[in-house]
């Protein structure tokens, strides 16, 4: 593997991830609150599939994607809100887990140089993701955090274009790390390159037919796509 030499000279300038199916598996408490926030207003409890499926979107989306009526926003709202509670509560209980996956930490880690912001655009909202980047003790790495909160959501492509704009750096120099093809299409709509991982929700096909330039199988293999797969200008 490069040294840090070797590393610095060749990385992107922006560095952003993807959070959940990315950097953290999520998907016990996710798939946990969405069932539990359909069963509260008795409607069909979505499959662990489909709930995975969703993950990526801004949480109003994810449920409206899920919900016998789409179109029915108030509903996604109220359902939404319950979903907040559950995850809040977990949070604040001794059975939250969100673990890293093997080799984000020091992928991380291994980025974080001086030529070389590192960021996180994703579909989780601020309160949620601050307290799990806390929780792992990562929150110091990143130089920008865009959530639900700060734009559209994902594939829109703002929420990136708010990252780029907050470092200066243009799409060229950008690259956006992530498991679905909602994170695919975001680099895609903002000009930036994707990479995809293989560990998440969405497979490596329908990754690669959304944009990405590549879909690695560890964050070692991430390291080096990044290191001899990127020029910075």
């Amino acid at each position: 593997m490069p040294d840090d030499t070797q590393i610095s000279a060749m990385v992107p300038r922006l560095v952003v991830f993807d959070f959940d199916g990315t950097l953290v598996d999520s998907q016990q408490v996710i798939i946990e609150c969405m069932s539990g926030a359909f069963a509260h207003h008795d409607l069909p409890v979505p499959s662990a599939n489909d709930i995975r499926r969703s993950v990526g979107l801004a949480l109003e989306y994810a449920i409206g994607s899920l919900l016998p009526d789409p179109n029915d926003r108030d509903l996604a709202a109220v359902v939404a809100e319950g979903y907040r509670e559950r995850a809040f509560a977990i949070r604040h209980s001794g059975t939250y887990d969100e673990p890293l996956f093997q080799g984000a930490r020091e992928a991380i880690v291994a980025l974080d140089l001086p030529e070389t912001w590192l960021g996180i655009a994703t579909g989780k909202n601020r309160r949620g993701l601050l307290h799990s980047l806390e929780h792992h003790g990562l929150h110091h790495h990143f130089a920008t955090l865009k959530t639900a909160d700060d734009g559209p959501s994902k594939p829109h492509p703002e929420i990136l274009q708010q990252a780029m704009a907050e470092t200066g750096v243009e799409p060229a120099d950008t690259v956006m790390i992530g498991d679905t093809t909602y994170d695919m299409l975001l680099a895609r709509n903002a000009g930036a390159r994707a990479i995809g991982v293989s560990w998440g929700y969405h497979d490596s096909e329908e990754l690669l037919a959304n944009g990405a330039s590549n879909v690695v199988e560890s964050f070692a293999e991430l390291l080096e796509e990044l290191t001899v797969g990127t020029r910075i200008a």
